[in-house]
């Protein structure tokens, strides 16, 4: 079976003359955004569903055969209406997308629209809603089966309106800034299950746990633009911020996980001292290693280790933890598994150096 990518194609289309054809049609930028929707026979989907949920995407599988598929017929949808908007003079491209990123594009990537319409219908939800707002969809507002004519005057608008919001900056440079922005807005999701967050989630559960070493390795990432200050370089801030993913992946790693969250118990912060050595910028790899100091009773004592450009070490944290009850809000023992890893781990680390 051959998997095409098209946007807009049936497969019955491209299976007219024998080809066995099914469509896998992913989004850009397809290394960050998981959905990719899956049309053709169903044996085909669901083999293909499979291989794709086991590499992090989101496999949406088409009930029926339709030009374009599902998401592309939303966007053709806005698309259209934009044009006419642009074309009459209602708006510059760069309002039109503030129309969307400023306002419903927000709420889009959490809720989608349904679910952003039923609240709109209150508490009496979704039936609220269609009757009230229903009947406005007979009124002569959309333009969607009409599409202005593409001629040089039109193409000429929306050119000069988009260099004139976006020129100054190369696709290269846009590029990194909608990724950025994509991560950011992804971790967000990730924390309450929202929306690709809980698709994030899922995959995660489904990884191989990383090869035991002496000293692990929690944190392997690209330093985003977004992380930088005005010295050009990862502000103080997010220091703190990886080490803290780097106590979060450890704690998984002694069995303190979002589980064991679950269960009413977890790890609390109390002390950060953090040396800076060295700069750190953006699309630099960063890896952490974590070395633990203490670990018996209610306290864990961690030291991270920030590393840059290859082997370069920029930075260290030393992080001190309480092992906290989180009905009492209070100090507590952990449970026996959780204490046995923690002393295991300690035990391997206590003949290291602290300090390289």
């Amino acid at each position: 079976m051959i998997g095409s990518s098209t946007s807009g194609f049936k497969p019955s289309e491209l299976t007219e003359k024998g080809a066995r054809v099914f469509v896998a049609h992913p989004f850009n930028p397809v290394y960050l955004l998981p959905l990719v929707e899956l049309v053709g026979e169903p044996e085909s989907c669901d083999r293909a569903a499979d291989l794709l949920g086991k590499l992090g995407m989101y496999p949406l599988i088409v009930r029926k055969e339709i030009d374009a598929h599902i998401a592309d017929r939303l966007l053709e949808a806005v698309w259209r209406e934009g044009l006419w908007l642009i074309k009459d003079g209602i708006c510059t491209t760069k309002e039109l997308d503030e129309a969307i990123r400023i306002g419903f594009g927000l709420r889009w990537a959490q809720m989608g629209l349904f679910e952003t319409y039923r609240i709109a219908g209150g508490e009496a939800g979704m039936k609220h809603f269609l009757a009230q707002f229903g009947p406005a969809l007979e009124w002569p507002w959309t333009k969607l089966m009409n599409v202005p004519e593409f001629n040089d005057e039109l193409i000429d608008l929306i050119a000069d309106q988009s260099d004139a919001q976006s020129g100054h900056m190369s696709i290269r440079n846009l590029e990194r800034l909608r990724d950025d922005n994509l991560v950011g807005m992804m971790r967000a999701l990730k924390k309450t299950k929202s929306g690709v967050g809980e698709v994030i989630n899922k995959h995660k559960t489904t990884l191989p746990q990383p090869v035991e070493q002496e000293i692990p390795i929690t944190v392997e990432r690209i330093i985003p633009e977004s992380w930088t200050d005005y010295n050009g370089h990862m502000n103080e801030a997010h220091y703190v911020e990886a080490s803290a993913q780097a106590t979060d992946r450890f704690m998984e790693m002694i069995g303190a996980d979002a589980e064991y969250v679950g269960s009413g118990f977890s790890y609390f912060t109390v002390e950060n001292t953090v040396l800076y050595l060295d700069e750190i910028h953006a699309g630099n790899r960063l890896k952490i290693t974590t070395q633990v100091l203490f670990g018996a009773g209610k306290k864990m004592r961690l030291l991270q280790r920030l590393f840059a450009r290859g082997e370069t070490l920029c930075a260290t944290v030393d992080t001190t933890l309480l092992h906290v009850d989180l009905g009492k809000r209070k100090s507590c023992e952990p449970s026996t598994p959780i204490s046995e890893a923690l002393t295991s781990w300690a035990g391997r680390h206590s003949g290291l150096a602290a300090i390289e």
